[in-house]
Order: structure tokens, then sequence, then C-alpha cells
């Protein structure tokens, strides 16, 4: 096949996701291990008003059309703030200041407020991936120039797409999730082999704390999901939320989780604990998303407190899932240490950054291998904190997994 020269190509930015018809956003989207960069997904946080102008997330679009067909695509959102990134760029916001140079608004790629690996351009297979890159980051350059924005990001990406995008003059910015991978276990009595005594000791009593307080887990996926779950894991999402005031902020709202329920739920697994076999009303819930050999953790609540039950709900119970489904990775979602101790090694991410500014750009370029290597030693550190029987090597990029 001769690929077409680069004026056949149309470039058309797009204000909402709903421009695109969802076929072919999907053809472009579905073989991709991720599943946040579906139509569905993107178009429920821009419908339900979670991404759009008023909350800071303005979606716009880069679309690539070739002959009337959709052959690439970058969700893309132009930010007043740096909230819901998770990757903490606010050291960088206050450089700017000093030097006199606007911060906000930028260009933000990601999947908002999800802090998932993933994130590439979306590319149709027979497509010259380097000629259409080429053309949508002078796009991007162009408008960001246009627009008086101050930097481009693209923030949780896929590892083989970033050495690919670092051709392109974007400078990598090193970071690390806490993320499970399946080391061959057949059961849960495989996955506690690999801690050392002691640990074990102490996930096998956070699990008999469920037992003791009658209360017992149970997974639901697609079909078998109670409509109204979707509802209370809203309520179970936002009161979690509220318990961390500023550091909690609710990203997402009601209307989110229950479009879910018919438009997504082939992709969602609830960990419901319930309080007795017959009961409807779980006490806690936490909600995952799964795709092919992955899951995601996302947001979790209950109604009461209760000893362990956010460990089982949200660690425990999805790793016996995803080894009973053959699940190889599973990425708890964003913060907590405490997941280290319970066989999460931290694990490299990147970003990708672009400034538009002289100054900035020269920053960035000057310093950023010094913060990348403070960072991969803080890796490091922490996986030899990691209380395994013997240590396995944690330290690698994922790249074969995530894409």
């Amino acid at each position: 096949m001769v690929e077409p020269p680069k004026s056949r190509y149309t470039l058309t930015w797009i204000s909402q996701i709903a421009e695109v018809p969802t076929a072919a956003w999907d053809a472009l989207a579905l073989p991709l291990k991720t599943p946040f960069l579906e139509w569905a997904w993107l178009h429920n946080l821009e419908q339900s008003g979670s991404a759009s102008a008023r909350t800071g997330w303005q979606p716009h679009h880069l679309t690539v059309w070739r002959d009337r067909n959709l052959v690439a695509a970058a969700p893309l959102y132009i930010k007043g703030h740096s909230f819901g990134e998770f990757v903490f760029d606010h050291q960088w916001a206050d450089l700017a200041q000093r030097l006199g140079v606007e911060y906000y608004p930028k260009l933000v790629g990601m999947t908002p407020m999800t802090p998932a690996i993933g994130y590439r351009f979306l590319m149709a297979p027979d497509t010259d991936e380097a000629v259409v890159t080429e053309l949508m980051v002078a796009e991007i350059d162009h408008f960001c120039s246009r627009h008086h924005l101050s930097g481009c990001h693209f923030l949780f990406v896929d590892p083989q797409w970033r050495q690919f995008m670092e051709q392109h003059g974007f400078s990598s910015w090193l970071h690390h999730s806490y993320i499970w991978q399946n080391q061959g276990f057949h059961s849960f009595e495989d996955y506690l082999a690999v801690f050392n005594s002691n640990q074990r000791r102490n996930i096998k009593r956070e699990r008999k704390a469920l037992e003791t307080a009658g209360l017992h887990i149970q997974a639901l996926t697609g079909d078998a999901i109670p409509k109204p779950l979707f509802s209370q894991m809203y309520d179970f999402y936002a009161d979690t939320c509220d318990k961390f005031g500023w550091w909690g902020s609710k990203y997402l709202t009601r209307a989110f989780f229950e479009q879910l329920a018919h438009d997504y739920r082939h992709r969602v697994v609830f960990f419901a604990a319930y309080p007795a076999p017959d009961s409807l009303q779980p006490m806690g819930l936490s909600f995952c998303l799964t795709k092919g050999d992955q899951l995601y953790g996302r947001y979790w609540g209950c109604s009461q407190e209760l000893d362990s039950l956010h460990f089982n709900a949200c660690y425990y119970s999805p790793i016996e899932w995803a080894i009973a489904q053959g699940v190889q990775l599973f990425d708890p979602g964003a913060g907590g240490r405490h997941k280290q101790r319970r066989g999460f090694p931290a694990t490299p991410n990147h970003s990708l950054h672009r400034f538009y500014h002289g100054r900035l750009t020269q920053i960035l370029r000057s310093h950023l291998g010094e913060i990348n290597q403070l960072e991969q030693q803080q890796i490091e550190t922490l996986n030899q904190e990691l209380p395994f029987k013997a240590q396995p090597s944690t330290n690698t990029e994922i790249s074969d997994q995530q894409g």
C-alpha cells in the first residue's frame, strides 16, 4: 500500500468526542490494552460534566482524517489548573510565575482524573505513524503558540510510545506507580507464598478480620451487576473524597457512574462486601475496570469503617479474582505506600513535556536528567523494602504489558 502524501490528510480540532462516531473512534482505541481511551469512557466524562471547561478540563481533541476516514486521534484538554492529573507539576508552575511566564492554560494529553499508564495517539494500523505523528505534533505546536499555551504535556504514557515521542523533541519525566504483576500464580496461596513469614501472617490476619466481622466479598461483572450499585458507588466515592477534605476532590459526578451501567458495564468489576448472603446493600464497594489481561482499581467506599475492609475490597479480593481470571497486571490506582507492603512494587511510569518559552525549556532540559536519576534511586529504595522472601526483579519497564 502506498501511503498518501501529507496533503491528503485533514487535521481537525473537536470540542467534544461526540463529534466522532463511536465505531470510528473505537476502531483505533479497542486494539489498545488500556480501556481509558475508548469512546464510551471519554464520552461519559464529558457528557456527565466531569470533564468540562467548568471543571478546568476543556476537551479539545485533535483528529486526523483521510478520505473521510478517521486515521488518528489525540484526546487532549486545555487545563487551567493541575488538579486531577496526578503528575505534580506545581513546582514548574511556581518557577514560571517567578520568571513572569503564564503557566496556565496548558494542553494536557491523558484520560482525565485517571492515573493509569497507556496514553498515546490513537492510530489506524495501516497508517504511517511517523508521518501522521509529525503532522499532529506540528499542529499541536502551532495551536499552543497561536493561543499562548505555555506547554503540552502527555501523562502516564505508553512506554513504547514515550520512546517514539522523545524523537519528536519531548522531554521525559520519570515517576512511579504501585503495580502488581502476576508471577505465574495459580491461587491466592501462591501469591501469599512470595512474602516473608511476618507479612504472610499480617495478610492472613487482615483476611480473617473480614470473616470475623461477618462480611463476604462478591465479585460482580457485566450484566450481573445490579443497576443500583452504580449510583451507590457514587455515594461511596463522594463520601471517601469528603473524608480527605481538600486532597479528596470529587472530580466525577453521579451521572458519570450511572451512565456506565448503560454503555460500559462490560468493563466494570465491582467487589461488594455484603453482611449476609441474601443482602442487597453492600457495606463496602470497590470499583475496578478490566480489559484483556489487565485490571485497574479506581474508587472505593463504605458505609461503616471496619478492620481491613479496605485492604480486602481493594487489594486481596481483586488479586484473588485476577489470578482466577488469568489477569497479568493489576494497577490499584493512585497513591499509598501501604500498597507496597501487599505486593505492589514501585513501577516506573513517564510523562512527556514540551514548553513554548525558551527559559522554561532550558531549565527543564538542564535539570530533568538529575530529577529522573533521583526518582530512579527512590524506586530502587522502595523496592528494596518489599516484604518478599526473595525479591524478584521489580524495576523493569512494563512495555510488554502496557500498550
